[in-house]
């Protein structure tokens, strides 16, 4: 099988799952998302905001493909870019670090090592940019799929929580240690994957 990973642009955004598409969750404030689904059009918006973070910040994804076909991405920015982090009384993302907003793997190609091989580029586009660390919020009481990921999976794949919260800790993965994963950390991997499985395109990673 050939393999290959893609920075996410405005042409391969049609590669992304129907609902990651017109998903706006992180993209907008609550406000904005709710008006943007109420209008019928949140891919619109979807779009707008993936072209205003490429002109001005640069790539803020990636995309897998085997054999051409797209079966996983990740999505990141810098948290000035991300309005709905703003609500998460475990905010701000630190100065050093980018968000990780989601990232998904087609459910019949887990187990393959495509999730760390997603999050490893994250890590490596984020050392030339001179960040640290990649945060992101998880859920506590998660149980079952949405837009935050669950914070005891996270935790698995080596994230650790630098703002605790009943509900919504803030985690921390420093893009060093990522770099530097092996393969143990794909059991725990595995353990984030088949955390969903109501998700009937791609599932969270």
């Amino acid at each position: 099988m050939g393999r290959r990973l893609v920075p996410l642009t405005l042409d391969s955004l049609s590669d992304l799952p129907v609902t990651c598409r017109s998903c706006v969750f992180w993209e907008l404030d609550q406000v904005s998302g709710e008006a943007a689904v109420k209008t019928g059009h949140p891919e619109l918006e979807k779009e707008s905001w993936i072209s205003a973070v490429l002109l001005e910040w640069g790539s803020c994804g990636r995309i897998a493909y085997v054999d051409d076909a797209p079966v996983g991405f990740v999505l990141y920015a810098p948290p000035a870019y991300v309005p709905r982090s703003l609500s998460f009384p475990t905010s701000p993302i630190s100065p050093d670090a980018v968000q990780l907003m989601t990232a998904r793997v087609l459910p019949g190609y887990q187990g393959q090592g495509i999730g760390r091989t997603l999050v490893q580029a994250v890590a490596k586009d984020l050392v030339r940019r001179d960040f640290k660390a990649i945060e992101a919020f998880g859920d506590a009481r998660w149980k079952e799929p949405g837009c935050i990921l669950p914070a005891e999976h996270l935790l698995a794949v080596g994230f650790k929580t630098v703002r605790p919260h009943h509900r919504y800790p803030r985690l921390r993965l420093e893009v060093r240690s990522a770099i530097s994963w092996k393969g143990e950390v794909e059991v725990a991997l595995e353990r984030l994957l088949g955390a969903v499985q109501k998700e009937p395109s791609l599932r969270p990673l």
